[in-house]
């Protein structure tokens, strides 16, 4: 068995994966709750205060209608930034279904639509799924994005019920076998006929586009019978997720995303079918308690954080941090851009320069995680966020860590740094040779000091800057870019 002790190591953890990470002053409040406490407050973001939208308002001025791309992705990382303190788990779980339910701006070209999609994901995502699969049909993102706004009775259009099958709920297949077939997927296109938008609205200036609406036309519905999945009736679309929720493959498919997303890579989705999962027991229990909990996705996870497969040593750093995993999680770790101001744009196209263009993924597919994320560019890219941010002493959150290391530690040699560094930074590890490597930087740095008075402000500035060498070094580690 796993320890459930509450050791800071375990509960950083934690909160890379439940989160965007955590500063060393959040890692000693967890500590005091204790480990269960803390998924408990985790799944439970409603508890902790929400952003100030009037003051995001006022001093970020495309927030209200978000009138460019630009507008609405920054939005989307800066909400990720200022809540990955007090609520992080809404802003990960709705990235993440961001990544399964993958809606892109570079069709849809309606910025304020996209955003009320992902507070969609926020407010249901860890909800009951069948709810959230009902909110996401009348979704005019989705609407539009998977053209149900051109399904007619007369004329059906098969991309939505073919990627609600496909990439939303079910799978191509399981076990090698395959989960529906092309008159599943005709029928399910003929219950969403008259599933469609208010798309009439006209942009109103001054006050930019005004936001989809869904709207269902009787008319246009086809209302003859069908069969589907081996029922049949005259189904409309909200009969159609009622039997597909009721799948067992609908069980494995959300199971084996919420292991690929929060416990470690595995392979990409199209491979399900034929490669069986990497840890076929823990997908087990994630299936019962899909059941059990009649779809909730909040208690899969709250099994899913407390088991013994995810606080084992093994699952640690075992995933490649996605893109807006470095970029917000670096932004945490600094205290930097938790109040709209200037820069946060630039910093933003953080995550797009690493390959995760958010709110515009590549294809209705999402994007693919893993070693994927990582290609020579993109690892540059990675290395000097981190790296040029880390070692900024005017952050607020770099001078809180040196501070706090050099005001505990009696003697600096390169262990107590090292170390220090790895814990102050998130308990991050470092691969023994890589130790080894820094240790002699740091010994060089230390052995300059030896002319300089105790106590000098001489001495203190050649012990901030060997922290801060420290620090870059560590961020621009290939271990650094694993969560």
């Amino acid at each position: 068995m796993v320890s459930t002790n509450t050791d800071k190591p375990l509960l950083a953890h934690l909160l890379r994966r439940a989160g965007f990470g955590a500063t060393f002053q959040e890692l000693d409040r967890y500590s005091q709750l204790g480990y269960e406490a803390a998924v408990d407050e985790l799944l439970h973001p409603e508890r902790q205060p929400a952003i100030e939208e009037d003051v995001l308002e006022r001093y970020f001025i495309d927030w209200k209608e978000s009138r460019n791309i630009e507008g609405a992705l920054t939005e989307s990382v800066y909400r990720m930034n200022a809540y990955a303190g007090g609520r992080p788990l809404q802003e990960k779980i709705a990235l993440f279904w961001h990544g399964v339910f993958a809606t892109g701006l570079a069709k849809v070209l309606h910025e304020k639509t996209m955003l009320n999609q992902i507070d969609l994901f926020r407010e249901h995502g860890l909800g009951n799924f069948r709810d959230f699969l009902l909110h996401l049909a009348k979704d005019p993102a989705m609407i539009f994005w998977l053209d149900n706004n051109f399904n007619h009775k007369d004329a059906p259009n098969e991309n939505w019920g073919r990627e609600l099958l496909e990439l939303f709920s079910l799978g191509v297949g399981m076990d090698g076998e395959e989960n529906y077939t092309e008159n599943d997927v005709k029928n399910a296109a003929r219950a969403f006929t008259g599933w469609t938008i208010d798309d009439d609205n006209v942009a109103s200036i001054p006050f930019g586009k005004t936001p989809w609406l869904f709207r269902y036309l009787p008319e246009d519905h086809d209302d003859g019978e069908k069969t589907f999945m081996g029922h049949t009736g005259n189904f409309n679309g909200e009969d159609i997720i009622d039997i597909i929720v009721k799948q067992p493959a609908t069980a494995r498919f959300i199971s084996r995303h919420l292991y690929n997303f929060f416990v470690a890579d595995d392979v990409q989705v199209p491979a399900w079918q034929h490669t069986p999962p990497g840890d076929p027991e823990a997908i087990k229990v994630l299936e019962e308690e899909y059941f059990r909990s009649n779809y909730n996705i909040r208690s899969m996870l709250r099994v899913l954080f407390n088991s013994d497969t995810f606080k084992s040593d093994q699952a640690r750093f075992a995933k490649v941090k996605s893109p807006a995993e470095v970029v917000v999680g670096t932004l945490h770790l600094l205290g930097d851009f938790k109040f709209p101001k200037r820069g946060i744009f630039e910093v933003a196209l953080g995550c797009r320069y690493m390959g995760q263009d958010l709110l515009n993924p590549p294809s209705v597919e999402g994007w693919h995680t893993g070693e994927e994320w990582i290609d020579s560019g993109s690892l540059v890219e990675r290395v000097n966020f981190v790296a040029d941010r880390v070692s900024d002493i005017a952050q607020p959150g770099v001078r809180a860590m040196v501070d706090t290391l050099l005001d505990r530690t009696v003697e600096l040699d390169p262990v107590s740094v090292i170390n220090g560094c790895l814990e102050l930074l998130g308990h991050v590890r470092l691969h023994e040779k890589n130790k080894e490597h820094l240790a002699g930087e740091i010994r060089s740095m230390l052995d300059q000091r030896s002319g300089l008075v105790a106590g000098s402000t001489e001495e203190r500035l050649s012990a901030e800057n060997t922290v801060l060498h420290t620090m870059k070094m560590i961020g621009s580690s290939r271990e650094y870019q694993f969560a």
